[in-house]
């Protein structure tokens, strides 16, 4: 199990990486779940990019700015609007099937989302995230230097100190252990080259638009090897959510209020004017606020949105999957509104990294969700983390390719110690915990904050996290207790951030501190080096 790069992460940004590196590397693309299950290939809306002379860089980076309060790293930003065009033409290459648009420049339909000042989210319908992941699972499976596990858990990153002068002097990332799912075994991993695209957090709160695969894995895996983790506290709710006994995690995509979409109470009054001028086309947390504030006021279980006076045409042309999803359900979206709630859908923050994916231990480079990079800010402008993945993904891929030469080899590695561990006699303690752990980060650790309930959130994560690790110590591992595990290191993560972060800003909202201070800062967390647990 020695490969020149290892992948942790089977979306957008694990791909991209993959398949820019395995022309020159042996590379291993490791996945918990069947390739193309995960948030990437969920996703609806499209890749913002500046594709129309009408546009530009500056103006889609200005965007940025303003929707992430401030707070976005201006650098970084323009770096990946600048490489915005390249990475779509990339993808056009691969032959993803984007929407046509004859009149345009491109020769593709663009649309606008909340936030944007310009039509500049190139989409394939309102299923970008499969049109492209399917295109490149295509690419991955058939490439003969990808190595593809799937049903394949990271467990953990397997680090070393090194004598030997630099550049790889100190701690450095020899690889990880993986468990087999389907045989419950445990193997070590070595690479010169390890990379985290695992995706978000999601599942750390009881409602989210995440699939089952978003449980912070990545983050939790860099944060115990010592890398610092910035920006947790900001959390995006997306908007709207279907509302369904039956419907889980499905994704109304802020396209629709794009073209038109109304959010109205049941009585059909249209109420966002009320929150902001630019209604339902403001960002994310100021649309996800103003929601959960008409609720709480009305009492409701959900609102609706409205997109029942564009033609059925139309809504076939652009929306097919809503529109079918929703007739499953027995919503006719053509003549009624759609039922919609707020609900946990992207990680701004995460583990630190620079333009090139790199993190602070040498060896371990990150990309995608997983990472903070400086790009969204206090909030995500809708449409830049597909983007992200991809401009990240190259630059990352070029980076190991340039350290190739001279990284040397991974040493031998210890293997998985199971000596002193017997199977697990309680599973109901972790289905327990994880329940309560997600319904404690929904009540206390939501849209809106306070000081008071941020601390009894931190207080019943620390017991959970007590109770978690004579667990982990005791008992074989299993996929839910590694997530459990994983998740209450994010949990944690969340609200030390929130607590340290004395101002409301973007998507975190503090009754304690309504205010915006003058200046805007990071929250920057640093770990004390781990120790070793197996």
């Amino acid at each position: 199990m020695n490969f020149d790069v290892v992948i942790v992460g089977s979306g957008l940004a694990g791909q991209s990486v993959a398949l820019h590196l395995a022309q020159t590397c042996r590379v291993a693309l490791v996945a918990k779940r069947p390739m193309p299950e995960g948030a990437s290939d969920w996703a609806q809306g499209g890749i913002a990019a500046v594709l129309d002379s009408t546009d530009s860089v500056d103006e889609h980076v200005a965007d940025t700015l303003i929707a992430g309060a401030d707070l976005c790293d201006e650098a970084a930003t323009r770096f990946i609007v600048e490489h915005s065009r390249e990475a779509i033409e990339w993808l056009i290459a691969q032959g993803v099937p984007f929407t046509r648009d004859d009149a345009a420049e491109l020769g593709f339909h663009l649309t606008r989302e909340g936030g944007h000042s310009h039509r500049r989210i190139i989409h394939a319908a309102d299923a970008t995230g499969h049109a492209v992941i399917a295109t490149l699972t295509e690419r991955v499976r058939k490439h003969p230097n990808i190595t593809v596990l799937e049903n394949h858990f990271a467990v953990d990153l397997i680090t070393s100190d090194r004598d030997d002068a630099a550049p790889t002097a100190g701690r450095h990332c020899q690889g990880l252990y993986v468990q087999d799912l389907g045989t419950g075994e445990v193997h070590a991993m070595t690479a010169r080259h390890t990379v985290l695209a695992t995706g978000g957090a999601g599942k750390v709160y009881l409602y989210t638009t995440n699939p089952d695969t978003a449980t912070g894995d990545g983050i939790a895996m860099a944060w115990r090897a010592g890398c610092r983790i910035a920006n947790m506290e900001f959390i995006q709710f997306h908007p709207t959510c279907l509302y369904h006994p039956y419907a889980k995690s499905f994704l109304i995509t802020e396209a629709v209020r794009g073209e038109g979409g109304r959010l109205v109470l049941p009585d059909g009054t249209r109420f966002m004017l009320q929150h902001d001028p630019r209604a339902e086309l403001a960002p994310r947390d100021i649309v996800a606020r103003a929601i959960d504030f008409e609720m709480k006021k009305h009492g409701l279980d959900c609102v609706y949105l409205d997109i029942s006076h564009q033609s059925p045409e139309f809504l076939q042309e652009h929306f097919p999957t809503i529109l079918a999803r929703c007739a499953e359900l027995g919503i006719d979206i053509t003549k009624q509104p759609i039922p919609v709630v707020p609900a946990a859908h992207y990680t701004c923050g995460g583990i630190v990294t620079d333009m090139r994916g790199r993190t602070d231990l040498p060896g371990l480079y990150a990309v995608g969700e997983a990472t903070y990079t400086g790009l969204h800010g206090a909030n995500r402008l809708a449409s830049n983390s597909l983007l992200e993945c991809l401009v990240l993904g190259k630059a990352t891929a070029e980076d190991i390719q340039r350290e190739e030469a001279t990284t040397p080899a991974p040493a031998d590695v210890p293997a998985w110690d199971e000596s002193r561990v017997s199977d697990a006699d309680e599973e109901v303690v972790v289905a327990h915990n994880w329940d309560e752990l997600r319904r404690m980060m929904w009540n206390y650790v939501g849209i809106v904050r306070t000081t008071k309930r941020l601390e009894r959130a931190q207080h019943r994560i620390a017991l959970l996290r007590e109770e978690i690790t004579e667990y982990y110590a005791n008992f074989r591992v299993s996929r839910d207790l590694l997530e459990l595990r994983n998740l209450v290191d994010v949990a944690s993560l969340i609200v030390d951030s929130a607590l340290s972060r004395h101002e409301s800003r973007g998507l975190h909202f503090s009754r304690d501190f309504p205010d915006t201070l003058p200046k805007a800062l990071p929250t920057v967390l640093s770990p004390a080096l781990p120790r070793r647990t197996r």
